[in-house]
């Protein structure tokens, strides 16, 4: 046995070790940032080690620092687990070791690429025909799509981006809801846009749309982006799209719809009621690493004019070998990435249309569920109308939201963190994970009533 297949088959035998012990294992962390470094050890060796031995100390030293992200009983984050057949795609994206930007030199993942984005636009009920990127995550998927409509918007304008840059051109005015996730301005930064104007919105955090007409009717000569939200962090509730669309489109705006896991509501018979005329929009963003779960990093840029994207992202080089039906370089700010539409394959001809369904709505379920089992513990309140996947708590004042945060992740049944919200502190659970069980939220429902009891 060589020195590679030797590490590799140590690998893959920690890895079923990790993965099996999940349903019992504590979700927090046991071990220190300082703790682990002592055991990984910092000072470089001289000489090399064996590849075997680096996987099993790297192993022995990070596990207690491991929190358990892909548990059924992690609900801190928006964040997946790791559905089976997209992990084991991902393990063989690094075999594969392929640079993914260019049909000529990958067929294989442009094949890939080109499969799963029909299908992605297919069960979002997306425009056919839309450009779809594989990014880092939704901020990156953010940050492409608004850079493909800040730049139709001014080339609109007569103003050319690319060529002159923004020094001098109009101004462009960006509008988004006051409860908007912060990845939003990050993009805007990187863009810069600088700070948008804020619209009123109500308490589950959806735009007014009489708001917004008044909002737009303020200078409606202006270069405008109007940016739309599927799915708040903290109620999971959607923008009302048919209304905010229809004014944005008089005003002669780009709409952008960020939907980093709501925008999965479209595919489940249940809740495609909550993206009602989403796909009126110019481009959405949304991310395969949360509901989809599939392994990080993996968001979706998706551009209902795929020239729009192509203008913003494309590039020529030399040496580069351009296809003329376009690259997936074309899509993505990336010059080098890995194969993210592999794993979005992977879990989707693994899943199915039904599958998928199933997902979203199972994950929807167990939010209700959490609510239910929160409301009936004395001094609790949920705050949110639970209409997708996120719930959020208070249980009497802040400092006992406190406390109860702190018992629980003090417990180790699960990791729910806190958040504030409308300025109180509050309990917020995600649940995103394929692996979650009625069991796995009844363990949580003990372990929050504990935490409860003692505080």
């Amino acid at each position: 046995m060589d020195a590679r297949e030797a590490a590799l088959r140590q690998a893959h035998e920690h890895a079923v070790r990790w993965l099996a012990s999940l349903s019992e294992r504590r979700v927090p962390a046991g071990a220190s940032v300082d703790e682990v470094v002592r055991a990984l050890g910092d000072d470089l060796p001289n000489g090399p080690s064996a590849p075997a031995d680096v996987v099993d100390l790297m192993v022995t030293a990070c596990e207690p620092g491991l929190t358990a992200f892909p548990s059924g009983r992690f609900y801190g984050f928006v964040v997946g687990g790791t559905e089976p057949a997209a992990l084991a795609a991902d393990w063989l994206v690094s075999a594969w070791d392929q640079n993914c930007v260019m049909r000529a030199v990958s067929p294989a993942y442009t094949a890939a690429e080109d499969i799963a984005s029909a299908w992605l636009l297919d069960l979002l009920g997306l425009p056919d025909g839309s450009a779809v990127g594989f990014t880092t995550g939704a901020t990156m998927a953010n940050f492409t799509c608004l850079a493909a409509g800040r730049d139709a918007i001014l080339r609109r304008a007569g103003w050319d981006v690319g060529r002159d840059g923004l020094g001098g051109g109009p101004a462009v005015r960006v509008i988004v809801g006051e409860h908007r996730h912060m990845a939003i301005d990050l993009a805007l930064r990187y863009l810069g846009l600088g700070r948008p104007e804020l619209v009123k919105a109500d308490d589950q955090g959806r735009i007014v749309p009489e708001a917004l007409r008044h909002t737009l009717a303020a200078d409606g000569q202006q270069p405008t982006l109007v940016i739309l939200q599927a799915g708040d962090i903290h109620s999971g509730a959607f923008d009302p799209f048919v209304e905010t669309i229809r004014a944005a489109r008089e005003a002669g705006a780009w709409v952008h719809i960020d939907g980093a896991f709501g925008l999965w509501a479209a595919v489940s018979p249940k809740h495609a009621h909550l993206t009602a005329g989403c796909a009126d929009a110019d481009s959405w963003a949304t991310d395969a690493h949360k509901t989809l779960n599939v392994p990080y990093d993996c968001g979706l840029a998706i551009v209902r004019d795929p020239l729009a994207v192509r203008a913003a992202m494309g590039l020529q080089g030399e040496y580069l070998i351009h296809h003329e039906h376009g690259d997936p370089i074309d899509k993505v700010p990336e010059l080098s990435r890995r194969g993210r539409a592999f794993t979005v394959w992977a879990a989707l001809r693994s899943l199915g249309r039904s599958g998928v369904a199933d997902l979203v709505e199972r994950l929807c379920r167990h939010a209700s569920t959490f609510a239910a089992g929160i409301a009936g513990i004395d001094g609790a309140r949920v705050l949110n109308d639970v209409v997708f996947t996120q719930v959020c708590a208070e249980f009497g004042d802040d400092d006992r939201t406190e406390r109860v945060l702190a018992r629980l992740l003090d417990d180790g049944t699960t990791w729910i963190s806190g958040s504030t919200w409308h300025g109180r502190r509050v309990m917020r659970i995600s649940v995103s994970n394929w692996s979650t069980t009625d069991e796995d939220v009844t363990r949580a429902l003990d372990a929050i009533r504990r935490a409860c009891s003692s505080a």
